[in-house]
């Protein structure tokens, strides 16, 4: 019987780390083998909560690991990576993959020369509607893709409590919500397009009054001739369909897959519109999000472990971490000028 990978978790300042640590609990194939913080009260509170060990220092807890999620403040990631990497630990990693290009770049080198598994967590790309969405859009049920909207945000901005944390501290975030909740758009975008051409964006810091935007409007183009808009915000109170997508034989809207509509939504979560079908009538697709529940962060973690026990590579690794990052450092270039900027896609500086 093989013996299961021992997964340590490196700081719990994101909050994914709690669905992070579940899905490894309750993997029978994986053992939590510890926890480190820099903070060492969230970290022994977070080791209790899960039953497992606080380690007072992360080249002891890396001692005692195959692997590591590494769910801290963004602007740590690239320096936490590298120490798993020298230590020969593989790692999975909190979105984004990093606030800077040269940070990406570190991230890149320490997993070349370690030679270890590097995975980038994208959770919506283990969410069961997103890949059925995805799928039909690439098989031509919608035709050619002209426009595509998605809105992805929550209200945590009116919450004191997380006016406090280190999201909204761009010394740590490394950006606002334009970085937090915009990467996952991003992301998405690449996966249902390919790669963007040009950017025009605008940000807001006026609502909350922070140093880091609360809300932004970004405006992709593609060679295709599609236009997509990604809206994001802190300050969504409420709000239903998340994604739509308008094509010249068909549209689709998908609900539910983001904090602010997920306490909207119900099935069907996922409605295409085809030409040819009963005039005016939605099809109305029967999968459900995973979205809102321990699922959907969980999904991550679990393909990590599975492609540690099986030598399969992951479904996301450094250049898919890093071109999401490309795309919203290019909007925010676009929002500082005042002008549409091009969005480059480079090779990891060696």
């Amino acid at each position: 019987m093989r013996s299961p990978v021992r997964f340590g978790l490196v700081s719990f300042a994101h909050y994914h780390a709690e669905f992070w640590a579940q899905a490894v609990t309750d993997h029978p194939e994986a053992r939590l083998a510890g926890v480190w913080d820099d903070d060492r009260v969230r970290g022994e509170q977070a080791a209790a909560r899960h039953g497992t060990r606080y380690f007072d220092s992360l080249a002891s807890l890396l001692r005692e690991c195959d692997a590591v999620g590494v769910t801290a403040e963004t602007v740590r990631h690239a320096e936490l990576v590298e120490q798993a990497a020298r230590a020969g630990v593989h790692v999975l990693c909190e979105k984004p993959m990093a606030a800077t290009l040269a940070d990406c770049d570190r991230i890149s080198r320490a997993v070349e020369a370690s030679g270890i598994v590097f995975m980038q967590n994208f959770p919506k790309r283990f969410d069961p509607v997103n890949h059925e969405l995805v799928e039909r859009v690439h098989r031509g049920d919608l035709g050619r893709v002209v426009l595509v909207r998605i809105r992805h945000g929550h209200d945590h901005g009116q919450q004191p409590e997380f006016l406090r944390r280190w999201f909204v501290d761009p010394d740590r975030s490394g950006g606002g919500t334009l970085l937090d909740e915009g990467v996952h758009a991003a992301d998405f975008l690449l996966w249902l397009l390919g790669a963007p051409e040009r950017v025009t964006a605008v940000v807001s810091h006026r609502a909350l009054g922070l140093r880091a935007e609360d809300t932004a409007v970004a405006l992709f183009t593609f060679s295709s001739g599609a236009v997509a808009e990604v809206v994001t915000s802190w300050n969504f109170v409420a709000a239903e369909h998340s994604v739509e997508v308008y094509g010249s034989e068909g549209s689709a809207l998908l609900s539910g897959v983001d904090l602010a509509s997920k306490d909207f939504s119900g099935a069907p979560f996922l409605k295409i519109f085809r030409l040819g079908g009963p005039r005016g009538t939605w099809e109305a697709s029967p999968t459900a999000t995973t979205f809102g529940s321990a699922a959907f962060h969980q999904g991550g973690p679990r393909h990590f472990i599975e492609c540690l026990r099986t030598g399969r590579r992951p479904a996301l690794g450094v250049e898919d971490g890093r071109r999401p990052v490309e795309m919203i450092l290019a909007a925010y270039r676009a929002a500082a000028g005042g002008r549409t900027e091009p969005v480059v896609f480079t090779r990891p500086a060696s």
